[in-house]
Order: C-alpha cells, then sequence, then structure tokens
C-alpha cells in the first residue's frame, strides 16, 4: 500500500503539532505505523491521500450512524452555512435541537448544548455538586469522560478509597476529590459509599463502557447503581456520549431501562460537528445559570450549524427506526466472522458486541472490567490491524476502542470485511 503522500504530511505536522496530531489515538502508535491522512470519505467508505479506499468502521469514532457526508445532512448543513455560521445569539434551531432530545430521552427535562463530550460531562458534573453541595464524585476505572482535570485519574494503591492524577499537569488535590470503583463490581462501589457517607455528589458511569474497547453492564449492574445512588441523594449520570442515538433514540438509558438523574450526549447529537449536550431533572438544572448559581458559558454553544446537523441526522434516524435492526444484525455477523478466524487460526479471542458496537479482545479471558481488557495481547491487536488496513478494511489503531457498524455499511461491505476475517 502506497502511503508516500500521508508519510510526508505526517512529517510536517510532526513540526507542527505534539505528535504531529490533534487527538494521541489518531498517531497510530500503538500499532507500530504511521497515521494515514484522510482525503475525503462518502457512506460507509474513506479514502486517504494517497487515494487508498477503505471500508470505514471508525466513523469518526460514532458520530457517523448515518455513514459519511449523508446527501440530507450536507444539504442542510450548506443551506445554514449561508445564513450565517455563528452569531453568539439564540436561535430556534437550539429551540428544534433540545425538543427532539428531549422527546427522545424523556429523563433529560431541560438540557445545555456545549461544543465537546469534555465539557458537557464536566459541565454535569459540576452541576450535580452545585445541586447536592457535595464535592466528591465516582467514576470507573477504564470508562472515559473527557480530559477534564478532576477526571483524569486512575485508582491508585489503595484502589477504592484514593485517586492519583492519570496525566501531567493535574494537580492531585483536583483528584482526590475524584474515587474510583471497578465496571461490574458492586462491591467496589458499596465500600465508597459507606466510606464516603454523604459526601458523595455524582456517579458517572458509561451504561455501555466503550473506551477500554465495548464492555457491556453484567445482568443488574446498571439497576444497582440507580438504587445505591438513590439511597444515597447522589446524582447519577450517564454518559452517553457514545451510546447516545448509537443504541436507539433513547440510547442506553432505553435500551436498559433504566433511568439517570442527568446524561451526556455527543457525537451523533451534533450529526459529527462540534456538539455535545448535557441535561437531566429539572430540579437540578435549574441549578444553571442564568436561573442558578451554577456557571457555564460558551460563545460557540448551541451555533446554528451544528444544531442543523444535529437536527438532520435524528430526523433522520426518527423516520428510520429500523435501522437500528439492521446495523445491529451486521455487528453480529462481524462477531461471528471473527471468532470464526480465532477458531480457524487457533488464537486466544473474546468479542463484545452491543447494538452496533462491538469490539475484538486478543484474550484468552471474558472481558467484563478494565482488568479483563488490558489482559488483551496488542502486539496481536496491532498484527490484526495491519492485516485489516493492508486489506482494505479501516478499523481503530488501538486495542481499547470500538468498531462502529453503521446505516452505510452494505452487504457487499459486510461481506467483504467477513472474507477478510476469514482469510
Amino acid at each position: 500500500m502506497n502511503a508516500s503522500k500521508s508519510e510526508e504530511l505526517y512529517r510536517i505536522a510532526q513540526d507542527l503539532m505534539p505528535g504531529g496530531v490533534n487527538s494521541p489515538v489518531r498517531a497510530f502508535g500503538s500499532v507500530g505505523r504511521n497515521p494515514l491522512f484522510i482525503d475525503h470519505a462518502i457512506g460507509s467508505h474513506i479514502f486517504d491521500v494517497d487515494g487508498n479506499e477503505f471500508i470505514d468502521y471508525v466513523c469518526s469514532w460514532g458520530p457517523g450512524i448515518l455513514g459519511h457526508a449523508h446527501p440530507k445532512v450536507i444539504e442542510e448543513v450548506v443551506k445554514a452555512c449561508y445564513d450565517g455560521l455563528t452569531f453568539g445569539a439564540p436561535t430556534g434551531k437550539e429551540n428544534e435541537l433540545a425538543a427532539l432530545i428531549r422527546d427522545c430521552v424523556p429523563s433529560m427535562e431541560l438540557v445545555r448544548m456545549v461544543n465537546s463530550g469534555t465539557e458537557a460531562t464536566m459541565s454535569a458534573i459540576r452541576a450535580a455538586r452545585g445541586f447536592t453541595g457535595r464535592d466528591k464524585i465516582i467514576k470507573f476505572k477504564g470508562c472515559y469522560h473527557g480530559h477534564s482535570d478532576g477526571l483524569l485519574v486512575q485508582a491508585g494503591s489503595a484502589a477504592l478509597t484514593q485517586s492519583v492524577p492519570d496525566s501531567s499537569g493535574v494537580p492531585a488535590s483536583f483528584a482526590s476529590q475524584t474515587l474510583v470503583a471497578l465496571f461490574n463490581d458492586k462491591d467496589s462501589v458499596r465500600e465508597l459509599f459507606e466510606n464516603n457517607k454523604d459526601q458523595i455528589a455524582a456517579l458517572i458511569v458509561e451504561p455501555v463502557a466503550a473506551n477500554m474497547g465495548v464492555v457491556p453492564p453484567e445482568e443488574g449492574f446498571l439497576e444497582f447503581l440507580r438504587e445505591i445512588t438513590e439511597d444515597n441523594g447522589t446524582v447519577l449520570i450517564f454518559d452517553e456520549v457514545i451510546t447516545g442515538f448509537r443504541l436507539g433514540t433513547g440510547g442506553a438509558q432505553a435500551y436498559y431501562g433504566i433511568s439517570p438523574d442527568m446524561t451526556t450526549l455527543g457525537k451523533i447529537v451534533g450529526g459529527g460537528m462540534p456538539m455535545a449536550v448535557y441535561g437531566g431533572r429539572r430540579d437540578i438544572m435549574k441549578n444553571v445559570a442564568p436561573t442558578g448559581k451554577v456557571y457555564q458559558a460558551g460563545t460557540l454553544s448551541g451555533n446554528p450549524i451544528a444544531t442543523t446537523a444535529g437536527i438532520s441526522t435524528i430526523r433522520l434516524l426518527m423516520e428510520d427506526p429500523d435501522i437500528y435492526t439492521r446495523i445491529e444484525a451486521n455487528a453480529v455477523k462481524l462477531k461471528e466472522a471473527f471468532l470464526a478466524r480465532a477458531k480457524k487460526l487457533g488464537i486466544n479471542l473474546h468479542v463484545n458486541q452491543v447494538g452496533s458496537l462491538l469490539s475484538a479482545f486478543f484474550t484468552d479471558q471474558e472481558v467484563k472490567d478494565y482488568a479483563g481488557a488490558l489482559s488483551s495481547d496488542t502486539e496481536a491487536y496491532a498484527d490484526y490491524f495491519n492485516y485489516m488496513l493492508e486489506n482494505g478494511i479501516y478499523v481503530a489503531p488501538s486495542q481499547f476502542e470500538a468498531m462502529f457498524v453503521s446505516g452505510a455499511h452494505s452487504d457487499e461491505d459486510i461481506a467483504r470485511t467477513i472474507e477478510v476475517l476469514l482469510g
């Protein structure tokens, strides 16, 4: 595969940006090669600057549920651009998108639009702290909620009682307010509540973990989180930046039948534009300025281009509810092909799949938490990634990311992918 133009662009980029990229995973560091520079994409296919064509299962890390450059979305966005890119003032499109979100996700009684998933989760936690008057929060090891200081932590040696920063530049004092539990481990959550009685403002969780690879909640786990947070006066936040509009128009909370107090949305909700949303119970959200004392603002929040893309995307999903059945069926076909390849080659492989999300872990363990994900053979994953790339299939350049199936993936795309998997 010729990648000479990508190599030259990467050489230039390294002199202009840290590591030559604007987000670390794009550097391809864990798969032993330099990144490809993308020129354009259409539907389920992506094209690099050297003219190589790939079936794309990254989908811009989730937003591309309709595929790339959906003509109806593009048409609406282009029309909106001629009216102006941003005004820093209210528009009717903000009302329209907010109403659509509330229709799809009824637990979000009031919403606030922001520009990124990081901003949404950071703001939701601030609102929860302002509402409860408490400082501490619980997150889960291996769940990613953006790069705000208080969330870039992992468990320390005293795994369930202390946290240390997981990034240089994060003050330990910030991290000390974040308690880390283990995903799918009820006892770890109970211990934190027992040791920090009446101190925990919020518990934030990806209802389906998708940032250590895809890890579904075990039966009863989300119900347990709902119960223990209610018992302790703690705000339950579902981080649905990935699962929102991905597992259905109602997200993971509708998929599993659990209603959180607050929700964060991103990716699909903006139709691929920089857009995210946080919201929840009216009594909590009324504490956000200007009606309350929890301050949060943004010049570009709810801008007319991002809201247009979001409205168009959500309406298309609502008009075609069968899309979720189709993309889940295709994800199941890919899972079966992964397992068939593992059996054929005699390799260790565990595949997690929820709806149109899936991950193939190169391990002989069941992956139900962060430790299980870390048991994966990352060198084997790198070999798999490069094999797929050389055969025209673009998957995540990291073992610990999700594979996304979109409505644009055709029967031919799925058949070709299975053919490559089966060798």
